[in-house]
């Protein structure tokens, strides 16, 4: 297990950020390749915000569960037989074995090794071959709980027991998310993409927020958005990334019949990616989850109408997949690449006044909230 960085690590790591987006730089280096401060964004921002779990379609029925990990930690998400939504740590009382695998149903947990029984509600109700014990009691025994929430059509939790609610610190994203997408909760997954990306989980999140790098880099997106109407507002906890679909034809995918015109886009802090992409009625969850300081996992999961993809969603899922995924990918492997050499400790924050799609002031705002998790954590 790596140290956590030292006081004076900590005393130094906000060097050159200002609240000035016009007058600042990023984030430094450090924070992106030592192994250090991957524990600290575990432990103080992975661990204690919310984070995404799945779309409430998964979790609609009684007896219905999810397994998920947040920050390397094992999280079971279940529907208890009265409807409560519920979630515990994965792991089991007597040995600390896994409880639950994959998703499904069920109408117990049961333990896979020692058989040790317990109600969706989390309590023991049996151990075999404890009869004898002394001092011991089922009733005494509940799986630890963390908290979950049904938020805008998907399920979320959060590992601190003592933060507000979802609902609570992002002011007005639901309502914002439910009047562009009034059919969130009936859509269904039809689709999920992996990526394995040889990058900091930060990196990731950089490159999302900004658009400064579309007309170099993403050709085929410029044509596919208005980007003259690319907009980005950031607000507590996210941002709002809105733009008109281009009128004209373009190489990505073809967007002449689609009844949803918007490109609209939401970041929830810190992982949280919400695309509701032209086209259908539909929307792309974008899920970043931190693997090690220069390795993160991504899932696009794409809900839609109907569970089987139309022929313009094919070719957008094709679309995002071989050509978007793949220059963004290439991008963050090569900023990972070049952070970790001497030439680099920090770069300046680009910024557009107007809030341009073409501008940065979202990254900055993100670099915002990690040197706020990272002061609360300093020693």
């Amino acid at each position: 297990m790596s140290e956590l960085p030292s006081k004076t690590q900590f005393a130094r790591i906000s060097d050159g950020f200002s609240p000035d987006p016009l007058n600042t730089s990023s984030l430094k280096a450090e924070a992106y390749v030592d192994p250090a401060w991957h524990q600290v964004d575990l432990n103080e921002i992975l661990a204690k915000n919310w984070q995404w779990v799945c779309h409430v379609e998964k979790l609609r029925a009684p007896g219905s569960f999810v397994t998920v990990e947040i920050g390397n930690r094992p999280i079971a998400v279940v529907r208890d037989r009265e409807g409560t939504l519920r979630a515990f740590y994965n792991v089991c009382k007597h040995r600390a074995h896994h409880l639950l695998s994959g998703e499904g149903e069920t109408t117990r947990i049961m333990c896979p090794y020692h058989a040790w029984v317990y109600k969706l509600d989390g309590q023991l109700v049996r151990a075999p071959e404890t009869e004898n014990l002394t001092g011991f009691s089922t009733s005494d025994i509940c799986l630890d709980q963390v908290q979950v929430e049904e938020f805008a059509g998907f399920v979320f939790v959060n590992l601190d027991n003592d933060a507000r609610s979802l609902t609570e610190v992002s002011g007005d994203l639901q309502t914002e998310i439910r009047h562009w997408a009034p059919d969130i909760e009936d859509l269904t997954f039809g689709h999920r993409l992996t990526y394995d990306i040889k990058s900091n989980w930060k990196n990731v999140v950089d490159n999302f927020l900004e658009c400064y790098h579309c007309p170099t880099a993403h050709k085929d997106f410029c044509d596919l958005v208005d980007m003259d109407t690319y907009k980005v507002t950031t607000y507590g906890i996210y941002s709002s990334h809105m733009a008109e679909a281009g009128k004209n034809s373009n190489t990505a995918y073809d967007v002449s019949n689609a009844t949803v015109r918007t490109h609209a886009v939401w970041w929830l802090w810190p992982t949280t990616c919400l695309m509701r992409y032209p086209g259908r009625s539909s929307m792309i969850v974008l899920n970043i989850i931190p693997v090690g300081p220069d390795r993160t996992l991504e899932t696009y999961d794409f809900y839609l109408e109907t569970p089987e993809p139309d022929e313009v969603e094919l070719e957008a899922i094709r679309y995002l997949d071989e050509v978007l995924q793949r220059e963004d990918i290439d991008i963050v492997e090569s900023v990972q690449r070049g952070m970790s050499t001497p030439a680099f400790t920090q770069g300046r924050i680009v910024h557009d006044p107007s809030g341009s799609g073409k501008s940065e002031h979202a990254v900055h705002h993100f670099h915002g909230l990690v040197l706020d998790a990272y002061a609360k954590a300093a020693p």
